[in-house]
């Protein structure tokens, strides 16, 4: 009786998934680091972005604002990284339904500002369309990155991978 058992086919996802993933952690990392870095340099800025939805008192609308920028660079460093993926996804995909209620709030509010997504933001003066039909789809597509992240946090050329071993990169659970 022969009790070997057969070899273990591959499919196509599960050798797809793990480089889908890398891509994704540092598309969404790079998203992180810029909107964190266009913000760092004018933390008050940044707190009258916040600010200018009108949604926090301003004392707490000025301390989001200030370290709303160091929040998204340490979530682009770990995404980058690929180490604690599974955390940053759940992090960023939080900040994401936020960013995504704030915006429809103020459009849904009639508020005329510039999300303060990329750099200073605030109210528009020029009469120009905020676009914010366009923002939420946008925060809407990072935020499906950072779910498939949550799914499947294991990724090609990462730090979590190297810790948890490479089993868990055809590991079609996690």
């Amino acid at each position: 009786m022969n009790t070997t058992l057969p070899p273990q086919r591959t499919s196509a996802w599960s050798t797809l998934r793990p480089w889908l993933g890398t891509l994704l952690r540092l598309g969404l990392a790079a998203v992180w680091i810029y909107a964190g870095a266009s913000k760092v340099g004018d933390l008050a800025a940044s707190g009258r972005s916040v600010n200018a939805y009108e949604l926090l008192p301003y004392d707490l609308a000025m301390a989001v604002g200030a370290a709303l920028p160091f929040i998204e660079i340490a979530l682009g460093l770990l995404l980058l990284a690929g180490f604690a993926t599974r955390f940053a996804a759940g992090a960023s995909a939080l900040l994401l339904v936020v960013f995504i209620v704030g915006i429809a709030s103020a459009w849904a509010r009639g508020l005329n500002i510039d999300c303060g997504c990329f750099g200073e933001g605030g109210a528009i003066t020029d009469g120009r369309d905020p676009g914010y039909f366009g923002e939420i789809l946008r925060d809407v597509g990072f935020l499906a990155m950072a779910g498939f992240l949550l799914i499947w946090p294991y990724t090609a050329l990462s730090v979590d991978r190297a810790l948890d071993g490479a089993h868990r990169m055809e590991d079609t659970d996690e």
